[in-house]
């Protein structure tokens, strides 16, 4: 019998791979990358070409020990990692470090899917092929480029502002998109303007009509201070309001199309909270394999690191007959949905979809965690509403004249639900107004009263994860396998720090900016950026070659090291001061920064070494002791409330507790959701934080 092995990249699709094919084939698992560049050195030849040196990754032995022997037994091997550059990279690897291509008596080949089902993989192993070195050039570019952005800037920066800092190629544009946003926010004047409304009643509505005040006569106005406003108020005594047009309308909502890497990380953000690599984790293991009740272990969606919105001809006819059957022909969508090419878009993957629509959230929700399943039923609904047909909705538009001035009204009315009786996008949630009856031209409206309120433009948002992922696509810099280990990158080295969503810079980020953005202009231009990746890309379609990249590159940046580090200054970051005590010596502890993330240090290092774990308040005292309750985290990481006081207190809760007391029991209350929890189970009482006040 014929032994054929199979080489995957985590032990988790192992597990789901071996099912789809028989006992002559052996499927294991490389877990990711076996070689790479030493962490000792550059690891990149500057004086010969920029050769790159590839050694062993640390711990890697055993598991390509296993794989030779198994390589041994096989007639045929199948290189079947990831669909894409990275993928194509860690197969060539694996090449080299089996010596696969010294082989003359086996026949190796790669292979590829982009879901992981019976029928992708079996279509594979039909129609193998040869590694394709054009993308494993684009791979070997980036990592180079990468390798020596890293090694060149970051001993610089341990030099002049605090060792353990370190500059990246792409982590330093993105950090250089939230400073200049932080400037834009920081240089805005706010504009006064007035917003005026009047409250009309109408014939057979018990509830008055709201017109907005548009302007002086067809010209649109904005009303700019209080003075205008009296003026206006003025001249509308004792006019009548006279509706002067009314128009009926159609409006069609189109209907989403399918997640890319980037949207997914934006939606989940803005709808489930998720962060980017949060996101990634979960579809990773959707896209790997889950055990699913009376189905085994499926992999539950495509590859989920894709720019391209195609939607493969099988699963577009899969889902219209899904829907069909659910919903009603009526819901079926005409043609497909898929958004037009930006000259950036990798079409080689389909959008991210389920791989089978009829494992619905129901189906599934009991085999899945709430957040897989949570991020599953997001994926299904969506790809499922981008099949379907557009909502429609009735709309009527009423001009009111008052005299010289003018005012508005507008309303909608759903009639045809179409893709939202499946998915609403959180930033097109609207509330559908009731149309105005019959109202026609000529029509008075009395007056019942005017309302004005003073306004301030405001200045631009901070930027979220979602909103960076979604500026950083807009811009061309990085690619979808890059958006979430960029963020989770400069949040973990401190240039920006995450609160309510909104992403700030840090004194320590705004001092590493400042010097990129004065010694190495080029690595935190956007558009110089931007044209890399195209280079990228055309490295991995075959039409530039990857040492012309790196040869074109260097030699800039290697001068404006030599330079920066004749000319630039030292710059000194003060280490933040608490009001915590050392009891050795008296002086106020600072917060420092360890492999473990925070920790408390006494200044007067190294003659006091005295050090404490970092633990922060949240501004409840104890309901034990009435020392402070502070975030601490378990073993494995999980967040939990406990007393400063600990271990002379065991006071701890993993919902956060409140000032509240219990109006039943007298226990503290806990926060859940929206709502106050009494923390005495056997009591159970609840309630709305509005009611605080009625309560004390």
């Amino acid at each position: 019998m014929a032994n054929y092995l199979v080489i995957v990249e985590s032990p988790a699709k192992v597990k789901t791979i071996k099912k789809f094919l028989g006992s002559s084939y052996i499927v294991d698992a490389s877990n990711g990358h076996v070689r790479d560049l030493p962490k000792s050195q550059m690891g990149i030849d500057t004086e010969n070409d920029y050769e790159p040196k590839y050694i062993t990754i640390r711990g890697k032995g055993e598991i390509l020990a296993k794989l030779r022997k198994e390589v041994k037994k096989a007639d045929k091997i199948y290189l079947a990692t990831d669909p894409d550059r990275e993928g194509e990279a860690i197969s060539w690897h694996l090449m080299k470090a089996l010596k696969l291509d010294e082989m003359k008596d086996k026949k190796v080949y790669r292979i590829s899917f982009n879901e992981i089902t019976k029928n992708a993989v079996k279509s594979s192993l039909k129609s193998p092929r040869e590694i394709d070195m054009n993308l494993v050039d684009a791979q070997q570019t980036r990592r180079i480029l990468d390798r020596i952005v890293g090694y060149s800037i970051s001993p610089l920066l341990w030099e002049k502002v605090k060792r353990g800092l370190s500059a990246g190629r792409v982590q330093s544009v993105a950090l250089r998109m939230i400073c200049d946003r932080e400037d834009e926010i920081n240089a805005f004047i706010p504009e006064e303007y007035w917003n005026l409304e009047a409250n009309l009643k109408a014939e057979g509505k018990k509830k008055n009509l709201i017109a907005k005040f548009y302007g002086k006569g067809k010209d649109k106005k904005v009303i700019r201070n209080k003075e205008e406003l009296d003026q206006i108020l003025k001249d509308l005594e004792n006019v009548s309001y006279v509706v002067d047009d009314v128009k009926k309308g159609e409006r069609v909502k189109k209907a989403p199309i399918p997640f890319t890497t980037s949207t997914l990380q934006q939606e989940a953000s803005k709808v489930l909270n998720f962060s980017t690599q949060k996101t990634m984790r979960l579809a990773q293991q959707l896209y790997e394999g889950v055990d699913v009740q009376g189905h085994g272990t499926v992999g539950l969606i495509t590859y989920l690191r894709t720019d391209s919105t195609r939607v493969a001809d099988e699963a577009d006819a899969a889902a219209k007959e899904y829907i069909d059957k659910t919903y009603g022909s009526q819901y079926v969508a005409k043609g497909e949905k898929t958004k037009k090419g930006t000259g950036k878009i990798q079409d080689a993957h389909e959008a991210i979809r389920p791989t089978d629509i009829t494992l619905t959230p129901v189906i599934i929700k009991e085999s899945l965690s709430k957040d897989l399943f949570r991020l599953y039923q997001l994926i299904w609904k969506r790809f499922t509403a981008s099949r379907m047909q557009p909502a429609v909705y009735e709309t009527t538009s009423i001009k009111i004249k008052a005299g010289d001035y003018q005012f508005t009204l507008s309303a909608s009315k759903l009639t045809f639900d179409g893709f939202m009786s499946v998915y609403v996008q959180e930033d097109e949630k609207e509330e559908t107004n009731l149309l105005f009856g019959n109202l026609e031209k000529g029509d008075v409206l009395p007056l019942d009263h005017l309302d004005y309120s003073q306004h301030f433009t405001q200045p631009p948002a901070h930027y979220t994860e979602a909103s960076l992922v979604k500026a950083m696509e807009e811009q061309g810099i990085g690619r979808p396998s890059t958006y979430a280990p960029t963020i989770t990158t400069i949040i973990a080295r401190r240039y920006v720090a995450k609160e309510n969503r909104n992403l700030y810079v840090t004194e320590l980020g705004d001092a590493v900016n400042r010097i990129m953005k004065q010694c190495f202009t080029s690595i935190v231009d956007v558009t110089f950026t931007a044209n890399l990746e195209y280079l990228l890309d055309k490295v991995g379609d075959g039409t530039v070659q990857w040492k012309t990249v790196v040869r074109n590159f260097y030699p800039d940046l290697h001068e404006a090291v030599e330079k920066a580090e004749k000319e630039l200054e030292t710059v000194t970051i003060a280490d933040e001061v608490t009001d915590e005590i050392c009891e050795l010596c008296g002086r106020n502890m600072v917060v420092k920064y360890g492999p473990h993330g925070k920790f408390l240090a006494c200044p007067g290092f190294p003659e006091c070494k005295n050090t404490k774990p970092y633990l922060e308040k949240i501004g409840v005292p104890c309901p034990l002791c009435g020392g402070d309750v502070v975030i601490k985290k378990t073993k494995k990481g999980r967040k939990y409330y406990g007393c400063s006081n600990n271990p002379e207190c065991e006071f701890m809760s993993w919902q956060k507790p409140s000032t509240e007391k219990c109006p039943e029991c007298g226990s503290y209350m806990v926060e859940k959701g929206s709502k106050l929890l009494c923390s005495n189970e056997h009591c159970g009482h609840s309630m709305n934080p509005k009611e605080k006040k009625e309560i004390s």
